[in-house]
């Protein structure tokens, strides 16, 4: 059953005259029009027309599907069309995910400067502490760090991004600085649950070479920017984003211990559903994080840019 098809059939059908005519419109005979007529009536259950040899007449139950029809298919038309418009132009509702921290720090001016650029574009952001499913809470574009998640999605990525060691100078000067990552085994480390790995083994890595350390210290948290807060404080060493730190690195607020170690690379990606065709707000929004963020896609082993 093709309720759209049967539609347009019974719109051109009941615009001609006859059977015979329109077969001719149709391209098909008549004795095929009559049957797929027959057929439609059947499957409603209802007499569409009055037929006789030389002219159709339509039943009041074909009159309102004749009106009702047309403007189904005008509808579905005026629907297409928008999708083909939108297709071109960026308009409609973009949902985004990032995470609290990223997502307010550096998303949120970059959605601003976007949405002024993008006028009809309805763009809702929404922050967590993990990045959400995609299908499941229908988001368009997640803002992750790490490799991307599985195969499900595709990725761009946007930024360059490490996780670097650094202290407040207050506590190094007391404590000292480790001078090997096994060092830090005896020092109070600051960590972040943020999954379900093991918060307190951190891996760090120096060219080729990479190690596992078991790390301790009083003060654990769920939230990255408590977490450098503590650091600034000066109660330990902190392994965090290079986007978190790299200002209070710049104005000596910390300081990076053990370079060049970094932790795991973190790099940040824009990950979106797998579509056959993707709509032109989100190739807008990909292209803009893009180049939002071109200066912060840089070599792993060179300094800090953000």
């Amino acid at each position: 059953m093709n309720t759209v098809s049967d539609l347009a059939f019974f719109v051109t059908l009941a615009r001609q005259p006859s059977l015979a005519a329109a077969a001719q419109a149709m391209g098909i005979t008549p004795p095929n029009v009559s049957r797929r007529l027959a057929a439609l009536e059947q499957r409603l259950g209802l007499r569409l027309m009055h037929r006789t040899t030389r002219r159709l007449s339509l039943t009041a139950e074909g009159e309102r599907y004749l009106r009702e029809g047309e403007q189904i298919l005008r509808d579905l038309e005026g629907l297409e069309e928008s999708l083909l418009s939108d297709r071109d132009t960026p308009k409609g509702l973009l949902k985004v995910n990032a995470t609290f921290g990223f997502g307010r720090r550096h998303l949120a001016p970059a959605i601003s400067d976007f949405a002024l650029q993008h006028p009809e574009v309805e763009l809702i952001l929404t922050l967590t502490d993990r990045p959400l499913d995609l299908t499941e809470h229908g988001i368009d574009v997640g803002i992750q760090f790490g490799a991307p998640p599985d195969a499900r999605v595709q990725a761009r990525r946007i930024a360059s991004n490490r996780r670097l060691l650094c202290a407040s100078p207050a506590y190094l000067d007391a404590m000292g600085e480790p001078a090997t990552p096994q060092d830090l085994a005896r020092h109070r480390c600051i960590v972040i649950r943020e999954n379900t790995t093991a918060f307190n083994n951190w891996t760090l890595a120096h060219g080729a070479d990479k190690v596992t350390v078991k790390v301790h210290g009083p003060l654990s948290a769920n939230h990255g920017e408590v977490a450098v807060d503590w650091a600034l404080a000066g109660h330990g060493i902190v392994l965090r984003s290079e986007w978190d730190v790299a200002a209070d690195l710049r104005a000596g607020r910390l300081r990076r211990v053990l370079a060049p170690w970094v932790g795991d690379v973190a790099d940040i990606h824009a990950v979106y559903p797998l579509r056959h065709h993707m709509s032109a707000r989100v190739r807008a929004f990909l292209d803009f994080l893009s180049a939002r963020f071109a200066e912060h896609r840089t070599d792993p082993a060179s300094p800090a840019v953000w």
